[in-house]
């Protein structure tokens, strides 16, 4: 059978970016399908644009910070319009160079929607039908909109919150995870009132709890209003902005409310009844493998296949899948040992297991803890402290968990994730010289265990 294409993506986020160019260089004829802006949820309304408004939110600390320093600084204040202007600068030359890397591969971009319709064949917007010897679904994920409470619809997404023409004096963030608590953070380093409220017991739901605890309290310490056990019943518009009712009574008047609450998976209206493909309760595309559905010519990366929600994930998975069924080049891709980020202030880093998964699988293991104030912070005249924590088999010595709370926390557990895929021992850690001085000298120097558990 004759196709048009040999390879047809549906969705130009960073999976599907990236898995295009690889095939095309391997000489695939390759077309993408984006009915938005090329480079998806990450680089066009996700965790690039939202790490430049971390940036701008920290730079209140600096000029706080800068007076212990021996710095006058005068009267500051902040242009929101003038930051979303230059976010938007960006975020248009990252999608510009996307694009140029697509059309140098001599990848053909349709800026249109299209939907699977039936095996081989993608329906576009305009009726087209083209046939592809392979599919590729990269259509990433959406923000969970339907909060089931009366006036959920005056909420905002964090989709919105990007193109939001001025800050709100004061906000409401509903959920408790990254999305959550990074805008909650960033617009309180604004200067924006914010209030947390999240239905469960404590924020930052699967991470270690020492972390989850840390932050909260230090979230708090900043001004950062955080509710926990409680969640929205009632959202109505006032005259003066918006009154948001809870189920623990709580009434809070605010300019606007921030729903993060969960994202799903993208697969509303892409045609999948048309194939023999059956989803997850979730809404996502089961896979194995790099990226292989159970049909040999369909295939998913990123976030609709409900995997780690993560860019690197999604860009390991594409370049793999390319590789393999254009390049004849096996790829393996683990899905342990992810390091992951919270860019709040203050950071979060962690890779490997918490203490409660640990116990939870009965391991014996050594708990290794540091906190202290960060060196900038006894100038600055802060009280901020910051965690570091590392969790070994007591049977092998083995690091199994590294998690930090403090100022380059991202930065750190990048180079850790490194250590731990090769293996590395607590031993190893002791046996490597400190850098000095700094925070990161803190995880080769901890030598007394603080805890210990056995089951």
């Amino acid at each position: 059978m004759e196709f048009d294409r040999d390879l047809f993506v549906i969705g130009a986020g960073s999976g599907g970016v990236r898995a295009a160019r690889i095939a095309a260089t391997h000489g695939a004829k390759v077309s993408v399908a984006e009915d938005y802006r090329v480079g998806g949820t990450c680089v066009i309304r996700g965790c690039v644009p939202k790490k430049l408004m971390v940036y701008a939110a920290r730079f209140a600390d600096d000029f706080a910070d800068a007076k212990g320093f021996g710095w006058s600084v005068g009267a500051t204040s902040h242009d929101w319009a003038a930051l979303i202007a230059a976010k938007d600068r960006e975020i248009a030359r990252l999608e510009g160079i996307y694009a140029a890397n697509l059309d140098r591969a001599g990848v053909e971009i349709l800026r249109t929607r299209a939907r699977l319709d039936g095996p081989h064949r993608v329906r576009l917007a305009d009726g087209r039908v083209l046939t592809a010897r392979h599919v590729l679904i990269a259509t990433g994920g959406t923000p969970v909109r339907d909060a089931g409470f009366p006036g959920s619809e005056l909420a905002a997404t964090s989709e919105e919150v990007f193109g939001w023409t001025r800050r709100p004096e004061r906000l409401v963030v509903v959920g408790g995870a990254y999305v959550a608590l990074e805008f909650a953070s960033l617009f309180a380093g604004l200067g924006t009132k914010v209030t947390v409220l999240y239905r469960g017991e404590e924020i930052l739901r699967g991470f270690d709890g020492e972390v989850r605890r840390h932050l909260h309290a230090a979230l708090v310490a900043r001004g950062l209003d955080v509710v926990t056990g409680d969640l929205p019943t009632r959202l109505e518009r006032t005259p003066t902005g918006l009154k948001l009712e809870t189920r623990g009574g709580r009434v809070i008047e605010t300019d606007e409310v921030l729903l993060a609450v969960g994202r799903r998976p993208a697969t509303r209206d892409l045609g999948v009844e048309t194939v023999d493909l059956a989803l997850a309760a979730d809404g996502s595309i089961p896979v194995t493998g790099a990226a292989a559905t159970n049909l040999p010519w369909l295939h998913a990366v990123g976030d609709v296949t409900g995997r780690a929600a993560l860019t690197p994930v999604a860009i390991r998975d594409g370049h793999a899948f390319a590789d393999e069924v254009f390049g004849g080049i096996p790829r393996e891709v683990s899905h342990e040992l992810i390091p992951t980020a919270v860019f709040t202030t203050p950071e979060v880093g962690t890779v490997g297991v918490g203490e409660e998964e640990l116990r939870t699988a009965g391991t014996a293991h050594l708990v290794f803890r540091s906190t202290f104030r960060p060196m900038r912070a006894t100038l600055a005249g802060r009280d901020e402290r910051t965690l570091m924590k590392i969790l070994v088999g007591e049977a092998d010595d083995r690091v199994l968990g590294v998690h930090v709370v403090g100022p380059d926390a991202a930065e750190m557990i990048q180079l850790v994730a490194v250590a731990l895929r090769m293996g590395a021992k607590k031993a190893d850690f002791d046996r490597t010289m400190a850098l000095h001085p700094s925070a990161a000298e803190e995880l080769v120097t901890m030598r007394q265990p603080s805890d210990r558990w056995r089951p």
